[in-house]
């Protein structure tokens, strides 16, 4: 076993035990199916698509499809939550229905744009190595169940209370961070798909207040989907809020912002107009650009 399969072995197991640590803690107060906890029902759905999902992937060398299981992942795990509880609320419905919305968006977009750009450059040479692609599979089934902590409970608790203010300020973070999300998006692919703009890098639109809105408003919306659960948190369900924390960290410390930085510095790292960029806009939280200042 070299170093890469080692690795690769370390990274599955404790992907696995991190996801079921993580499924024990859920399942304190979960709704149960002949005696399992639907949320247990959940974890293993996961893993199972991933899992499964990897083979063809492995076979036919393609990443094409990674994004959409993903999404498929999230809108399983909504199903059989929804499925398995007993006594569902107007919280568990409205949960579902904007994790589903949520997930329909983002999975298709992320879908067409390997398609359009010809693949995800992330997997050249993770691709080809069993091993390595198959625990990416591993780490996206984690993901999925980390990142809907928070509605899983919402969804599969066995106590409910009143659709009070709280959730009124969980819908209104997640309407403000997805329409944030989709709005910066669009705005890119629509710079990118004028030829004016080929070679130049974004800084209109919300890219003015900040070099990365479409993760901000992503970030704002899974906290709003954590303060729609948060009164039905209690003992070890409080592990759910590892939510909005982890997708705050994955995109901050991880795999979004450093990546796109770091080939963002060496595409206009000596560009003027780049450098000032950088100055003057925050790296995630929104900021009137100073051009809009001077102007009040």
């Amino acid at each position: 076993m070299n170093k890469h399969q080692r690795l690769a072995f370390i990274t599955v197991v404790l992907t696995i035990g991190l996801g079921v640590g993580l499924t024990a803690s859920l399942s304190d107060g979960s709704s149960k199916v002949g005696g399992v906890p639907v949320v247990v029902l959940c974890a293993g759905a996961a893993f199972a698509i991933n899992w499964l999902a990897f083979i063809p992937s492995y076979l036919k060398r393609t990443e094409h499809y990674f994004d959409l299981v993903g999404s498929l992942t999230h809108f399983t795990l909504i199903l059989v939550a929804l499925v398995g509880s007993s006594d569902l609320d107007l919280r568990a419905g409205v949960v579902s229905i904007l994790v589903g919305v949520w997930a329909a968006r983002l999975g298709s977009f992320l879908f067409l744009r390997a398609r359009k750009t010809g693949g995800d450059g992330r997997f050249d040479t993770i691709k080809h190595h069993p091993g390595t692609f198959f625990s990416w599979w591993s780490l996206q089934a984690l993901w999925v169940l980390v990142t809907g902590s928070c509605s899983l409970v919402a969804i599969t608790s066995m106590e409910r209370e009143p659709f009070g203010w709280f959730a009124g300020v969980g819908i209104a973070l997640w309407v403000a961070g997805f329409l944030m999300e989709i709005v910066a998006d669009r705005q890119k692919s629509q710079f990118r798909s004028e030829s004016k703009n080929l070679g130049s890098f974004i800084q209109s639109g919300l890219w003015a207040w900040s070099r990365h809105p479409n993760y901000f408003g992503e970030i704002l919306l899974w906290i709003g989907i954590a303060v729609l659960a948060i009164p039905l948190l209690s003992g070890w369900r409080w592990v759910a809020l590892i939510s909005p924390i982890f997708v705050f960290v994955l995109l901050t410390r991880i795999s979004g912002i450093p990546i796109l930085e770091r080939r963002a510095n060496e595409r206009w790292g000596d560009d003027p107009a780049y450098r000032e960029y950088l100055r003057s806009t925050p790296i995630l939280l929104l900021r009137k650009p100073k051009a809009k200042i001077k102007n009040l």
